[in-house]
This record gives C-alpha cells, sequence and structure tokens, in this order.
C-alpha cells in the first residue's frame, strides 16, 4: 500500500502538483511540516 506520503511526492515530483497543493496536503494532516520541506525543499509556511 502506497503512503499519502509517497503519492503527494509523486505528484509534485512528476509535475502534477504544484507546491500549494503540497501545502495543503499539511493543512489536512496527509503529510508533515518536516515531510513537506522533505519533499519540495523549502521549509513549511502557513
Amino acid at each position: 500500500m502506497t503512503s499519502k506520503f509517497q503519492k503527494v511526492k509523486y505528484y509534485y515530483d512528476n509535475g502534477l502538483w504544484d507546491i500549494n497543493r503540497v501545502r495543503n496536503a499539511v493543512v489536512k494532516n496527509w503529510i508533515t511540516a518536516e515531510e513537506f520541506e522533505e519533499i519540495t525543499g523549502e521549509p513549511y509556511a502557513e
């Protein structure tokens, strides 16, 4: 089974999601702020 982190990372890495979609995944508790930074390379700021 694929984790939400893996799904979000896949979508971002393949250009299907922009950074705002990834930020929204943190708001929805799909990923953590630390995972946001790992995926995007940028610090999470609300």
